[in-house]
């Protein structure tokens, strides 16, 4: 039995890690083995995970399977989406131009800020009384 094509890509945003696995199929996204739709609710961030297929015109041609962990639903989706922007340049380095001027190649280098000692948060300081 021939073994069939796969394609991996590792995508990361905030505190959010996708490892994603392309293989030839009909369209279908798995996130955590659920199916998209039950995996998020939101209608912008489906769209967000499917931007760098519908950008290449692969959405018909890959299945997405991806393993997602970490952080919120934002930066998950956007973890999917850089995943399957390094997978599809595993499948095809002429699309490496479309993806980074879209900038799907881009690692989002905005992460949370640490607590500093004195301050309740990063930035929020305990009210001030003069007397």
């Amino acid at each position: 039995m021939a073994k069939k094509m796969q394609y991996y890509g590792t995508g990361r945003r905030k505190k959010s890690i996708a490892r994603i696995r392309l293989v030839p199929g009909a369209g279908n996204v798995k996130i955590n083995e659920k199916d998209i739709d039950t995996y998020f609710g939101l209608e912008t961030l489906k769209v967000i995970v499917k931007q760098p297929l519908v950008l290449t015109d692969t959405i018909n041609k890959y299945d997405v399977i991806a393993k997602v962990i970490g952080g919120g639903f934002t930066g998950q989706a956007g973890a999917i989406r850089h995943g399957i922007a390094r997978a599809l340049l595993r499948v095809s380095e002429d699309l490496k131009p479309v993806l980074k001027k879209a900038g799907f190649l881009t690692r989002d280098p905005r992460m949370k800020e640490r607590k500093k000692y004195g301050l309740k948060k990063a930035r929020k300081a305990p009210q001030f009384s003069k007397r």
